[in-house]
């Protein structure tokens, strides 16, 4: 047990404790505002945004911010340490990546997790024409949890529907699934908006303006399908023509009743929003030969500052090109620096609840 003087941290809760901004008992998260119930049953994979509602979300969010108070100190990081230090992962990361892979593999190493990896299917027996499902079965003998990147699209809710019916279950996370899916990014940009736009009561009764490519941008659909989980929320989808939101995702917003607008007149579109969420153009999916779309007219840069509200949050799932004015990095509305640092907060919030070990996190005033 680490010792409330070094942290403030001491299990089970000691009576009378008063909690500042959360803390565990019997099974729920309580902060000042009310009591944010345990998801029950806990989530045994991570596959799409649309497994997640109102409630998951607020204790979500909540059970992050309390795991951020233990990086104050040697002993809390410690304590995180001693959570899971008997689990395996294995990172099956096929499709390139720099900040999900690392926000992952230090999310393990912040609960004590040993992670393996494999960032290219032409090191393991695939190259020997073995099934990527076989592959999977196999790293499921070896280890506790399966985080998966794959350019292949919904091949995390197949590998979790095989390993579900042997003998050996794993979660299975989806950590980006070809253009159709990226929801623990879509996770931690709810957790980056509810922080930025707390001053202004939430997200709640917003205007988000995505940009960029909303037709094959991943964290764009998962993000979206996320907010429909808000009251009163509005988007404002700015884009080229040719990258339109699919219709699929249309469908669903549409029948959500969450309201929405497309349009290409991108200086209006920021004017008006509380959050803007950039994006580039995922020219990894183009046909050889194809014709660049022109977006230029789609870039944020300093010269636009002015026209947003004061308030405003920009965002950015990160990597960025010419959609992303650098000069903008220092303005204080500039938030996607902080939103990837965010990302491997949520993550370890979601693999402790993944092991059921989320309400042993408990943080008492100091």
């Amino acid at each position: 047990m680490i010792s409330g003087d070094a942290l403030g941290v001491a299990l089970p809760p000691q009576p009378g404790a008063r909690y500042p901004e959360a803390h565990s008992q019997r099974g729920r998260l309580v902060d000042r505002r009310r009591d944010i119930e345990r998801p029950s049953p806990l989530p045994q994979h991570i596959l799409s945004s649309t497994q997640f509602d109102r409630g998951f979300l607020d204790y979500l969010y909540t059970l992050t911010t309390t795991i951020r108070r233990f990086d104050k100190s040697r002993e809390g990081l410690g304590y995180l340490q001693s959570l899971l230090p008997h689990k395996r992962a294995m990172l099956y990361f096929t499709q390139p990546s720099t900040r999900t892979f690392l926000s992952f593999q230090s999310a393990c190493h912040v609960l004590g997790i040993s992670a393996s990896e494999i960032r290219d299917a032409a090191t393991s027996s695939e190259r020997k024409g073995e099934s990527v499902e076989d592959s999977l079965r196999t790293f499921s003998s070896y280890v506790d949890l399966i985080i998966m990147r794959s350019p292949i699209a919904g091949l995390c809710e197949r590998v979790a529907q095989l390993l579900d019916g042997t003998p050996r279950p794993v979660p299975i996370v989806n950590a980006g699934s070809g253009p159709d899916e990226h929801p623990t990014q879509a996770l931690l940009d709810i957790y980056t908006l509810r922080r930025s736009l707390r001053l202004g009561g939430g997200i709640d009764g917003k205007t988000i303006c995505m940009v960029g490519d909303l037709k094959r941008g991943r964290t764009v659909r998962s993000l979206a399908r996320l907010l429909t989980n808000y009251d009163d929320v509005r988007i404002v989808f700015a884009s080229p023509p040719a990258f339109r939101i699919a219709e699929d995702l249309r469908h669903d917003l549409s029948v959500s009743g969450l309201k929405f607008h497309e349009t290409d007149d991108f200086e209006a579109a920021i004017a008006d929003a509380d959050a803007i969420y950039m994006t580039r153009i995922q020219d990894e999916y183009d046909a050889v030969g194809a014709e660049p779309v022109d977006t230029s007219r789609f870039h944020l840069t300093a010269a636009h500052l002015p026209r947003l509200k004061t308030d405003a949050v920009i965002m950015h799932p990160l990597p960025r090109r010419d959609e992303l004015d650098v000069a903008i990095d220092d303005d204080p509305r500039a938030k996607y620096w902080r939103q990837e640092r965010n990302g491997m907060w949520v993550r370890v919030a979601l693999l402790t609840m993944l092991f059921g070990v989320d309400d042993r996190v408990q943080l008492p005033e100091l």
